[in-house]
């Protein structure tokens, strides 16, 4: 057969017709990448963006036979391999997070730095200036430096601070934490746009940290207003904005940590926990939810070091809201009060009175020419709702009837003998709480939780802590005070769960120095290691109640706890008196 004489033009032909096919391969394959549909399906995380393998090289497409030629074989497609062909379908990485930049833009100039001074005398705090022995060698040098420091004494010099906060009002109202301006002899306003302008204090609340400022602008500020804490939900978005460590206008983003935090930083702790970074300096500045809306007012962190370790609190707008706008009123706060002493419900306390779980205020007493004196709530009384408000807890009800009006009425709901009752109250106002706080009805250590006074911490220690020491002898008792209420063998000292029990009389009163003002009987001896000494019960104690029914006399106890054991209950609730009055209840088992 004659050889084919090939055209060096025709070879050169089929050569560019071969590059034109592989470059359009190519531009075909990177537009299908980059418009391949996701396929996350809705409400999936979108997995983390895969890094392609680098991509195999496209099948040459055989060249075009010149006329007359026999076409070469066609050369078998190459299988892409497993990684390859995920690659291809791999979701192209986005730029990150939807950004925050436009709100921010808005609300950084309502956000301000608060910068305070404070003058403090040089010599506070210092004694007296120490002197060199006689005869020293160095007591001429000695005594020459600390004249000279003693001369110098009666000076002041500046102690300044920052923090930071935002403007409510665009007529110049400002809020901070109390902190940040506690004490200052100065209080200065640095705006976003680099103005100053001096401010007074209207209010301050040290019970939720809270304070008012008041510059006087030459024209209306920027500023921001409160939205509703309470809708906010655990993993919600919010962002942080003020003044970490001088650095003015700093912006963080996190989300809400957790809800309903208490820090014992005051007798309302409700906290916000987020994980927005704030430092040193963020005290007072707003966190905001994404509408742009404060919903919390930073106040404190939790670090070892002083710096953001993402645990932060801030007070919830649905607590600073009304706090604000009474001290920008009133330049106070003026709370709910009403009128009764509370202690938690433990889990004894809970199955003395039949409650399935423990929840709710115990009254443990109600204050003598308080609200609830006209026996609308008794002691006993366990509030498990305020003014359609649950009580889950003790440490509910102070700060819902703080937030509620002076002179408002309200329902209460209460368990009382074993049946849920509402009753009306009409609140008074705390500061009232004062003078009957103080007064011989109220409680003698005169300590209050602004609406509700608690019993004092070592009085629920006792509880825990038996005391062991030496017991009191039964002294004779004079029923003589009790004719017609008692039965002929009543003055007889029983046991009933681990106590010796007696009338109270003349004797008994002035052995255990007990006032006249208490009645019940008396416990006279408490056996060592017995439920009732493991629950602090002690001689002098008196039993006022059990099971919510007053006690007359040793009998009537040990009845109604037997009573109680026919029931099926296992633990007998006991109101104690102490000797000047101060009541409690505790649930002693009886197994």
């Amino acid at each position: 057969m004659a050889p084919t004489i090939r055209s060096p033009f025709r070879r050169t032909l089929a050569l560019m017709a071969s590059a034109a096919i592989l470059a359009h391969a190519g531009m075909n394959g990177v537009a299908y990448a980059q418009t391949a549909p996701e396929t996350t399906a809705p409400r999936v995380a979108t997995p983390a963006p895969v890094t392609p393998e680098p991509a195999a090289p496209a099948p040459t497409p055989p060249a075009a036979a010149a006329p007359g030629t026999a076409a070469p074989a066609p050369t078998p497609p190459v299988p892409a391999a497993p990684q390859q062909a995920a690659a291809s379908q791999a979701v192209v990485p986005n730029n990150g997070p939807a950004s925050v930049a436009d709100l921010a833009e808005g609300l950084l100039d309502a956000v301000v730095n608060i910068s305070t001074s404070q003058n403090v005398k040089d010599d506070e705090g210092a004694g007296p200036a120490p002197r060199a022995p006689d005869g020293s060698p160095f007591q001429e040098f000695f005594n020459d430096f600390f004249n000279k420091q003693q001369g110098n004494k009666g000076g002041n010099h500046n102690v300044s601070s920052l923090g930071s906060g935002f403007v409510i009002d665009p007529a110049g109202y400002i809020v901070t934490n109390n902190h940040v301006i506690e004490g200052a002899d100065d209080i200065e306003i640095n705006f976003a746009n680099g103005s100053k302008l001096k401010a007074k204090l209207i209010g301050t609340d040290t019970k939720t940290d809270l304070s008012v400022l008041k510059v006087e602008p030459k024209a209306p500020l920027k500023s921001v207003k409160f939205g509703d804490s309470s809708k906010m939900r655990i993993g919600d978005w919010v962002m942080a904005i003020g003044n970490p460590f001088g650095f003015g206008g700093s912006v963080t983003v996190g989300i809400i940590s957790g809800r309903g935090r208490n820090i014992n930083a005051g007798p309302y702790d409700n906290f916000i926990q987020t994980d927005a970074a704030i430092n040193k300096g963020n005290s007072g500045g707003p966190l905001f939810n994404m509408k742009g809306e404060v919903i919390g007012i930073n106040t404190a962190i939790i670090s070892p070091s002083g710096g953001s370790i993402g645990i932060g609190f801030s007070v919830p707008s649905e607590l600073a809201s009304g706090v604000v706008d009474q001290l920008r009123e009133y330049g106070e706060t003026r709370r709910g009060w009403l009128g009764v002493r509370i202690q938690p419900v433990t889990d004894d306390i809970a199955d003395s009175l039949g409650l399935d779980t423990a929840k709710g205020a115990l009254v443990a007493g109600v204050i003598k020419g308080g609200p609830v004196d006209d026996g609308s709530i008794k002691a006993g009384d366990v509030i498990l709702k305020f003014d359609g408000k649950t009580v889950s807890e003790m440490r509910d009800l102070p700060r819902v009837v703080a937030e509620s009006t002076v002179g408002k009425e309200v329902d209460v709901v209460v368990l009382r003998d074993g049946k849920e009752q509402t009753v009306k109250v009409k609140l008074g106002r705390l500061e009232d709480s004062d003078q009957a706080a103080a007064s011989d009805d109220a409680a003698p250590d005169g300590s209050q939780d602004d609406g509700v006074i608690t019993p004092d911490p070592g009085e629920n220690n006792d509880m825990d802590q038996p005391d062991t020491g030496d017991q009191a002898q039964p002294a004779p008792d004079t029923p003589d005070q009790h004719k017609g209420q008692v039965s002929p063998d009543a003055a007889t000292p029983k046991n009933v769960l681990g106590l010796s029990l007696s009338l109270l009389s003349a004797e008994t009163r002035k052995a255990f120095g007990i006032a006249e003002s208490v009645d019940g009987v008396v416990v006279t001896e408490v056996t060592p290691g017995s439920a009732s000494a493991e629950k602090g019960l002690k001689p002098g104690d008196v039993i006022v109640e059990v099971a919510q029914e007053f006690m007359k006399s040793p009998d009537a106890v040990a009845a109604k706890v037997q009573a109680l054991k026919q029931e099926g209950r296992r633990n007998a609730q006991l109101m104690i008196a102490s000797a000047n009055g101060d009541l409690r209840f505790v649930a002693v088992p009886m197994e």
